[in-house]
Formats: structure tokens, C-alpha cells, sequence
């Protein structure tokens, strides 16, 4: 293998165009040819942004490269600041991933991708299948994801033998638990379904455990190959560390990314930890997320932790999704604000009982002192609620 590996882009098409990276990605795992930086295809200006910041020049550096155990992938991440960074990928951690993942399911399966695959998620998809020596199957996501078109996908990877498997993230759930007929059919029939890319609402687990789906919960992200914890309870080659009853999570095992791009000795990576940035404490044996410390909102001098009230919000009748987020305040520094899409827009759940409900499950301070009602979140990624663009609209 020559001495200086470059990185180069491979854009990743939606839908059932994603399969067209197998093949390269195979080679990557293999060790052969360059890194892959998978970009979206149907972005161009983004992928240029990526690329130029990312990919071709410098070289990979000895300390993001070795022989014996090459980088595959550089994923793309903008994290909590905006700046993209290529989280880098070995070969080993893409295997070690996908390898606990397959143990903790119940053996290799046949895969459905319904997610975009230029994020680890859905990308971590098609290594599972390359893994398992299976021939995965796309939604067909055209003009967005449409249940009808899972059902119609599901039937070809439901036909083959052997466990059935796909991921989504919580929108893509909801759509297909609330369409039900031959949506949701499929979907039951699924041997597990991961779930994440952003916080599940406990109505919307309730009630797709309720219909029959066999959910799994997942939490991890693109430094950790994906998800790393699952229902709480970490993979076989995991381990999490917590500083203190409540603080910061740190993650160890084989799945961990060397590092970032361009960015020797990252502070986030250190004595083969990570530093997520999230929050969390044990419950029991289960680990419990409560969101990301730059999120964290300090009003009057509390803090309040957006995810809890944001669970205790969605739970409440006429609520289908929530994000809580701090705005600037002259009295309180912060106000507790929440954005609610209502389950019937022309008739939302009252305000009053939403703050009653947080002050009642969680306290005074956490409970909204603005509630504001949208058609929809703003979305980033793979489903995750856009805090930016939030921030500016409820700023304003």
C-alpha cells in the first residue's frame, strides 16, 4: 500500500442509488485505493464545500493511516459548531461496529437502507450487509420518504431467508406507524428496527412497541461508528464512562475513530476515549441520555437539561413532536423556550397544561416560559431537529 494515502469523494445518491457504493466501499474496507468521503450526491454545492475541506490535499498523515489497519471512510460532521470535520474511520472500527451490532440482533441479517447513506447511519447499513454477505435492498426515497414505497421495498428484503433488519430515524417511524395497512404490515415483520439519528419521543416508542414493532433504540454517532449503545445498554466492545452521578459521556472500544481530519491531537480523543459532549447518568444498568451540554440551559442560575422536557412534553395529549431550546433573556439569562408541532393544527394542546406538565414531572425552572407552535422542525442530518434555525426563529 503506498506510504501516503489521499482522500477522495464519493458521492452517495438517495434512495436505491446508494447501492451504487457498494462497490467502492467493499474496496475500502479492503484497504485498497484511497479513503472514501461519502458527500450527497444530489447537493452539489454541499459536497463541494465538504471536499474542499476535506478531501484530496494533504495526504493522510501517519497518525490517520497505517498499513496494517487502513482508514476506509472520513465522514463528514458539522457536530455542535458548523465547521465540518472528517471523523476518520478505520477499516477495524467499521468491522468491530458492525460485528457487535450483528451479535447483539441476533446474527447477520438482510439489511433494508431507508436512510440517507452519506451519514454514518445509513452507510453503516451497507457495511452490515457487505459484512454479512448479503445483498441489501433501498427505499425508494424519491421526492422524500414515502410509507407506501417502505412497504414495496420491504417485501424484496422480507422474501430472503434469515433475520430482517433496517434503521430509521424517529420521522421516518411515526410516518409509518401512523399510515398503519401495509406500511406498518412490513414494518412488524422486521426481526429488529433501529431506531435513531435524533431523541425518540416515549409516545412515539410506546406506540410502535404497542402495534407490534420490534424497536431498538440506538445511541452513538460518527466518531463512534454508529451506534455503540443499544436499549440503553452498551454493545459488547463498548464501554462508557460518566463523570460524576450526571455528566459528561465518554466512550472507549474498537469502533472509536482515530481522530479528525487535519486536526492532530483533537482534545475530544484522548487515552482511547471519547469525549462525546452529551450528558448522561446510570439508570440501573441502563444509560440515559440527557441531551448535549452545549444545549444545556441555565435559567435563573438552574440548570435544565432540554431532553427531559421534551420527553414530558411530547407525552402529552395533542403533542407530536417538541424541541427545547434556551433563548437570551434580559431577566432570566435564558428562558426555556419549546417549539410544539400539534397533532391537529387547528386545535393545539392548551399552554398552560404543557408548563403544568414540566413543572409538575421536572420543576418550576424547566418548565417553558414560551411555547410556540410550528407546522413542522426544522430538520439537519438525519432527522435531527435543527437548533440553529430554531434558535433564530424563536429568537426573533
Amino acid at each position: 500500500m503506498p506510504t501516503a494515502r489521499t482522500v477522495q469523494p464519493l458521492p452517495v445518491a438517495p434512495g436505491t442509488g446508494a447501492l451504487q457504493a457498494l462497490a467502492p466501499l467493499a474496496r475500502a474496507l479492503a484497504g485498497e485505493g484511497p479513503a472514501l468521503l461519502p458527500v450527497a450526491a444530489d447537493n452539489p454545492a454541499e459536497a463541494d464545500r465538504l471536499t474542499a475541506a476535506l478531501a484530496g490535499e494533504p495526504a493522510l498523515t501517519g497518525d490517520e493511516d497505517t498499513a496494517d489497519d487502513p482508514t476506509a471512510l472520513v465522514i463528514a460532521t458539522s457536530g455542535s459548531t458548523g465547521t465540518p470535520k472528517g471523523v476518520l474511520l478505520a477499516a477495524s472500527a467499521l468491522r468491530a461496529s458492525a460485528g457487535a451490532t450483528h451479535r447483539r440482533l441476533g446474527g447477520p441479517g438482510h439489511w433494508l437502507l431507508a436512510m440517507p447513506a452519506h451519514h454514518i447511519a445509513g452507510i453503516q447499513v451497507l457495511v452490515r450487509a457487505l459484512l454479512a454477505g448479503t445483498r441489501p435492498h433501498a427505499v425508494d426515497t424519491t421526492g422524500g420518504f414515502r410509507p407506501d414505497r417502505f412497504a414495496e421495498a420491504a417485501r424484496e428484503v422480507l422474501a430472503a431467508n434469515g433475520p430482517h433488519y433496517t434503521a430509521l430515524v424517529p420521522t421516518q417511524l411515526s410516518r409509518l406507524v401512523s399510515a398503519g395497512g401495509a406500511a406498518l404490515a412490513a414494518l412488524r415483520e422486521f426481526d429488529a428496527v433501529l431506531l435513531g439519528g435524533a431523541a425518540t419521543p416515549p409516545a412515539l416508542l410506546a406506540r410502535a412497541v404497542d402495534s407490534g414493532v420490534r424497536v431498538t433504540t440506538t445511541y452513538g454517532m460518527s466518531e463512534t461508528s454508529g451506534g455503540c449503545v443499544y436499549d440503553g445498554r452498551p454493545l459488547d466492545i463498548t464501554r462508557v464512562r460518566i463523570d460524576g452521578g450526571t455528566g459528561p459521556i465518554h466512550l472507549a472500544g474498537p469502533m472509536v475513530a482515530r481522530g479528525y481530519r487535519n486536526q492532530p491531537g483533537a482534545a475530544a480523543f484522548a487515552d482511547g476515549w471519547f469525549r462525546t459532549g452529551d450528558i448522561g447518568r446510570w439508570r440501573g444498568d441502563r444509560l440515559e441520555v440527557l441531551g448535549r451540554a452545549d444545549d444545556m440551559i441555565i435559567t435563573g442560575g438552574v440548570n435544565v437539561a432540554p431532553l427531559p422536557v421534551e420527553r414530558v412534553l411530547t407525552e402529552q395529549h395533542g403533542v407530536r413532536e417538541v424541541c427545547v431550546l434556551g433563548v437570551a433573556d434580559p431577566e432570566w439569562g435564558q428562558a426555556v423556550v419549546a417549539a410544539v408541532v400539534p397533532t391537529d393544527p387547528a386545535a393545539p394542546p392548551p399552554q398552560d397544561a404543557l408548563r403544568a406538565a414540566v413543572k409538575e414531572r421536572i420543576s418550576a425552572a424547566a418548565a417553558p416560559k414560551r411555547i410556540v407552535f410550528l407546522p413542522e422542525l426544522p430538520l439537519r442530518g438525519p432527522g435531527k431537529p435543527d437548533r440553529r434555525a430554531l434558535a433564530v426563529l424563536l429568537g426573533s
